[in-house]
């Protein structure tokens, strides 16, 4: 039984989380645990309608206005002190058209929810290199990922979204439907709305890519540096790469002895098949003296969420 809060939403049919609520110290945390504050009020959405309700509510009562995705961003802004929260957590339902080859996302949808619908499909769209993290922040900051050199960022495949203004009108922006919108949604780097639905174009990907990251001595960090940016030129646009400096995870195909020794690694996933990728990053894998190669055929959802535990809440 859902418990009721003395806060009450005109027009609401979502869950109100209030201080006194036993659930509101965990709908308060988000990914960066040195973010602690405390909002009057969590209105946890089931659709559009409560997000426009939501809007409304903190209109009439001048409330500061937090938007809850994911949770992901680094600085905390999902969450505010003495405002309302209004949480898409559990809008997350995505549905693929695998003829026309989009996706419709809820705005509380996370990129591993997108990636299990639309690998049923063997498709995809440039989506994050962290499976929770929130498709909204993501798509609307921009959005980097594996297939961004073949297929552009996030917000090159976004199509169409649904939205929720200020004034908590919900309006649909496209290409023909309120293009100025649409075009600052895309990448503005403003708050033009609460986004509640999502519409994405999709790209034949997978189900098995050729992908996996290649681990050098810290040391070698000049020399693989220079070699990648000599190898990138002719690298075809299907290879994606994403360069990290750090430690060598404690992974279960790792000796023991590597775990945690500081390298350089280039991990890389192929939009292709699995023969052609394997020609694209040969002379990746073959430079120098790796200390680890994990390149080799894998299910693409598996690649999308292989760092997921290095990068906990």
């Amino acid at each position: 039984m859902t418990e009721r809060s003395a806060i009450q939403i005109p027009g609401f049919r979502g869950d109100v989380i209030t201080p006194e609520h036993p659930e509101y110290d965990g709908a308060r945390a988000v990914w960066n645990g040195t973010v602690d504050r405390r909002p009057r009020v969590i209105a946890r959405c089931s659709g559009s309608a409560d997000v426009a309700a939501a809007v409304r509510f903190a209109r009439d009562r001048d409330l500061e206005i937090a938007v809850r995705g994911g949770g992901h961003n680094v600085a905390g802004t999902a969450v505010c002190d003495d405002g309302i929260v209004i949480d898409l957590s559990a809008m997350r339902a995505v549905s693929v058209d695998p003829v026309e080859r989009t996706a419709l996302v809820q705005g509380g949808a996370l990129w591993g929810d997108v990636d299990h619908e639309t690998q049923a499909h063997g498709l995809a769209a440039t989506g994050g290199i962290v499976g929770h993290t929130g498709v909204g922040g993501l798509s609307l900051g921009g959005g980097i990922g594996w297939l961004m050199r073949k297929y552009g960022l996030t917000v090159d495949n976004l199509v169409a979204a649904e939205l929720v203004t200020a004034e908590g009108e919900i309006v649909r922006a496209s290409t023909n439907d309120h293009p100025d919108l649409f075009w600052a949604l895309r990448g503005g780097g403003g708050n033009f709305g609460v986004v509640s639905l999502f519409k994405f174009a999709l790209h034949p990907v997978g189900p098995t890519v050729m992908a996996g990251p290649v681990f050098w001595p810290a040391e070698d960090t000049t020399d693989v540096l220079r070699f990648y940016r000599e190898f990138l030129t002719d690298a075809p646009d299907e290879l994606g790469n994403v360069i990290r400096l750090g430690t060598i995870p404690p992974l279960p195909v790792v000796d023991e002895d590597l775990h945690f020794r500081p390298a350089i690694a280039v991990a890389s996933c192929y939009a292709g098949s699995v023969e052609d990728g394997e020609r694209a990053v040969r002379a990746l894998r073959q430079f120098g003296t790796p200390l680890v190669d994990l390149v080799r055929p894998t299910r693409y959802v598996d690649h999308q969420s292989g760092i997921d535990d290095t990068v906990p809440h």
